[in-house]
């Protein structure tokens, strides 16, 4: 018995969603949502003057210091750039949750929510910083096979050291 060329090639195996390494959700906050005695200085700065912390969080973040200021005018239910800062701060440090989390965090929680925003960068900018001036003490190194020049007004440049100038 002949075997058709196309029924020789059935498909057995579905294709499967692939998720890059980088799309993983795998750390947690470094606190959790109403853990306000981890850092009574954050907690008591949100709670005395809210304002204040949320354009602070804004501009540590990297983005303009006035946005929050959006949430206060709105009308709207949703404190939309509430949530769009905390789903970027998701996004940027790979935690754990969803936009459905983080969009009943900051409308039923906001002051907590912005709390929690500012320990998670606080402990992260930090981290940053250690790491950073690690790194830099290894990798500022002098280097020794660079020609130094010193002028002397009296002698005319060594051939080599700048390019030619145009006539």
């Amino acid at each position: 018995m002949a075997v058709h060329p196309i029924s020789a090639h059935i498909v057995t195996a579905q294709p499967a969603i692939l998720t890059s390494p980088l799309n993983l959700k795998i750390d947690m906050w470094t606190s959790g949502i109403f853990n306000c005695c981890d850092d009574m200085g954050t907690c008591c700065f949100g709670f005395w003057c809210p304002c204040c912390q949320a354009c602070q969080l804004s501009s540590d973040f990297g983005e303009c210091m006035c946005m929050p200021m959006v949430d206060m005018v709105s009308c709207g239910m949703v404190p939309a750039y509430a949530l769009a800062l905390r789903s970027s701060m998701r996004e940027r440090y790979h935690l754990q949750g969803s936009i459905f989390d983080d969009c009943c965090i900051v409308t039923f929680c906001g002051s907590c929510a912005w709390c929690q925003m500012a320990r998670e960068l606080k402990r992260r900018k930090g981290l940053l910083l250690h790491n950073t001036t690690t790194t830099m003490e290894v990798t500022m190194n002098p280097m020794p096979h660079a020609p130094t020049y010193i002028a002397n007004p009296m002698q005319p440049i060594p051939a080599g050291i700048y390019p030619p100038q145009p006539q």
